[in-house]
């Protein structure tokens, strides 16, 4: 006879020898690469243990209805992961109902709040894959509407979870003064700027210095963006978005005693197992407030483009989307 077990607030049901069944993860969209990686991980036949627990059970693979270089990949995406035995349905609600957790994985951000919604609705703990949102205001509206329904989510960027990144970020080499970072940073006209792409090295630059940005300052080239911002203290960090050179990912930290190199990423095993002990416990490891300002930064540094590179505080671009972010329905 099985019983019920409730482990932190997923409910499984455990065998006569009291081991617990599989947590079904449910997928909303299919149009980026992560979908796929995170399948393989999850549901191979003998998965590392750290994995271990936990399966892909079924896809609803609407995502971006006019980003081709989105819609074009779920084709050729759908015949890679039947195989991995996950179940293509055509709704959020049958993706609800045969799982226990979710990954939002949409590539389109505008997207992320109506398919969010009914899950947060639902109570079940969702991870939201880059970028948040289409738009400042709508990663607001996002994060409000997760805590109307009470519902534990969080977002990130596989560049936050590097070992050097975590080891900074942990103190071990005393406080950081600044950082420089780095990522490329292709463009997608439907989001702002940084949002697409470049948001995965101002996440690795959030990481590292954490909140407190007051101000942002932007350089543009036909190549490059850099985005300096100035935090509380005085404290200064800056990213730099490669357009015209594949340069990869990292970051130069600087100390009171010398400086440490982030050149250590290694693709998304390291946030997965995050986001699945996330699934585990509900304790989200990134807080609304420090996501929420990395993108207030991105907005901040597409204003001071629009102004021609002058000074936009964070707080003022911050407080517009509040106030837009209020009209948004989150019935």
């Amino acid at each position: 006879m099985r019983k019920l077990v409730v482990l932190a607030g997923v409910a499984l049901l455990s065998g006569a020898a009291g081991a617990a069944e599989m947590i079904k993860v449910g997928m909303i969209g299919l149009d980026t690469s992560h979908c796929l990686e995170f399948t393989k991980m999850l549901n191979a036949e003998n998965p590392l243990p750290e994995y271990a627990g936990f399966r892909v059970a079924a896809v609803y693979p609407r995502g971006s209805r006019d980003i081709a270089s989105s819609t074009n990949r779920v084709p050729g995406y759908l015949e890679k992961i039947k195989p991995l035995g996950v179940e293509v349905v055509d709704s959020i609600d049958a993706v609800l109902q045969k799982s226990d957790v979710i990954l939002l994985e949409s590539n389109d951000g505008r997207v992320h709040l109506e398919q969010a919604l009914p899950v947060f609705k639902s109570g079940k703990r969702v991870f939201i894959d880059k970028p948040v949102a289409g738009s400042l205001a709508q990663v607001v509206a996002i994060f409000e509407a997760a805590k109307r329904y009470r519902a534990p989510m969080f977002s990130c960027s596989s560049l936050r979870y590097t070992v050097k990144t975590q080891e900074i970020r942990s103190g071990k080499f005393g406080p950081v003064l600044g950082a420089e970072s780095f990522s490329p940073c292709s463009l997608e006209p439907t989001h702002p700027d940084f949002f697409w792409y470049g948001m995965h090295g101002v996440e690795l630059l959030y990481t590292l210095m954490g909140t407190g940005c007051e101000t942002v300052v932007r350089v543009t080239t036909p190549g490059t963006d850099v985005a300096v911002g100035t935090w509380q203290g005085g404290r200064v960090g800056s990213f730099r978005g490669n357009r015209a050179s594949s340069s990869g990912y990292g970051a130069d930290v600087f100390f009171a005693k010398g400086k440490q190199t982030v050149d250590d990423y290694k693709g998304y095993a390291p946030m997965l197992v995050e986001i699945l002990k996330f699934f585990k416990t509900g304790v989200v490891p990134v807080t609304p407030e420090e996501t929420i300002e990395l993108f207030a930064f991105m907005e901040a540094a597409d204003e001071s483009k629009r102004r021609g590179g002058a000074p936009v505080k964070v707080a003022d671009v911050l407080a517009k989307a509040r106030a837009e972010a209020a009209k948004i329905s989150l019935d």
